[in-house]
């Protein structure tokens, strides 16, 4: 059986006319984009579907973070930042405020935005443009493969200007949420 290559954009000769954020909003209100997509940088795309071991680093993640996180600030999955001309769902995001600050707009910034990646690496470092123009403060990228966090700090002209591997092994403090250390050595054990 032959297997079917995606289709290269933009198509040479062609006219792309990306979304703005209003109009991926409207067009997936009204059924005409299908769920789990994001938008970035104008265009959908389609999210990648999760493992269980994803799921699983997301969750001690999610545990990890609330046991440090402080009263000012919440703690989300999964759901839209807005970010310029994108709209990306990190699989985690730490911002500052509460819940109903969030009710009538998403979050333009975050505290700290972290990207859990087995082989959607690239992909997901696509996104840090958005994050930083957005301001993000620390952005994670969570290598299983490798056992590593690619970190992703100050952000400025649209580009993070501090970029760091750490692991295997050791541990990672963050700096955009006081208290909130990781043992690498204990994160990536079953």
């Amino acid at each position: 059986m032959k297997t079917v290559e995606p289709l290269r954009l933009p198509l040479p000769g062609g006219q792309v006319w990306p979304l703005t954020i209003a109009a991926y909003r409207a067009l997936g209100e009204a059924g005409l984009i299908p769920k789990n997509t994001e938008l970035l940088y104008g265009f959908v795309y389609q999210k990648m579907s999760k493992s269980p071991l994803h799921s699983a680093l997301v969750g001690r993640l999610l545990r990890l973070i609330q046991a440090a996180l402080p009263s000012a600030y919440c703690l989300r999955s999964e759901q839209p930042i807005t970010c310029g001309d994108s709209e990306p769902e990190p699989d985690i995001s730490v911002l500052r405020g509460s819940e109903e600050d969030f009710w009538e707009n998403h979050p333009h910034t975050a505290e700290l935005v972290i990207e859990v990646c087995f082989t959607s690496h690239e992909f997901d470092r696509s996104k840090l443009r958005a994050f930083a123009t957005a301001g993000v403060k620390e952005c994670w990228l969570v290598l299983v493969p490798e056992k590593q966090i690619e970190v992703h700090r100050k952000p400025a002209n649209q580009l993070f200007v501090e970029h760091k591997t750490f692991g295997p092994g050791g541990s990672l403090t963050s700096i955009a949420l006081a208290g909130f250390t990781v043992n690498l050595d204990k994160l990536f054990v079953r």
